[in-house]
């Protein structure tokens, strides 16, 4: 079973980790290609020790993966926007799923957030240009019933410091 699948990964209580669990994540997420015998030297700790507090962190649901950082440019997907969609009021719990289940999938969606306030979504595609904008939020948002308006935001640049796991 994936530590995203066990039933500690349900627990909403904030994981225990101590000092060198926090050095270890820090490290891991500039680098999480870096071997077990180089994060054992960058925490001055034995490669036994390194590999086993690992283990820890992936069994308690801490470390949920190891992703890959793609450059889009390089894909022909250089052009990124996030889209703010709003559902009609209505059947909102049914709705809000089949929307979430339906769009996560496309191939253009980096990142699909369910959020409070203004949108009820945010959705964070990457594509090659502003038509493929265009057609994607005809296409597959305003052609949806459920959704009420969009709101398109172009990305002009894009820092990201690390990966956010999902909340669930």
């Amino acid at each position: 079973m994936s530590p995203a699948r066990t039933p500690e990964s349900k627990n909403l209580r904030p994981a225990e980790l101590d000092e060198l669990d926090e050095r270890m994540i820090e490290i891991l997420e500039r680098d999480g290609r870096i071997t077990n015998a180089d994060l054992a030297a960058a925490l001055d700790i034995a490669p036994s020790t390194a590999h086993a507090r690992m283990r820890s962190l992936i069994d308690r649901g801490v470390i949920r993966g190891f992703h890959a950082s793609v450059d889009h440019n390089r894909l022909g997907r250089g052009l990124q926007a996030i889209i703010g969609v709003t559902l009609r009021p209505g059947s909102r719990h049914d709705a809000i799923v089949q929307f979430a289940d339906e769009v996560r999938r496309l191939p253009e969606v980096l990142q699909l957030f369910f959020v409070g306030g203004v949108d009820d979504f945010l959705v964070h595609i990457a594509v090659e240009g502003s038509s493929d904008v265009r057609r994607f939020v005809v296409d597959h948002l305003s052609a949806q019933q459920s959704v009420a308006s969009t709101r398109t935001s172009i990305i002009f640049e894009y820092h990201r410091n690390a990966v956010a796991a999902p909340f669930r």
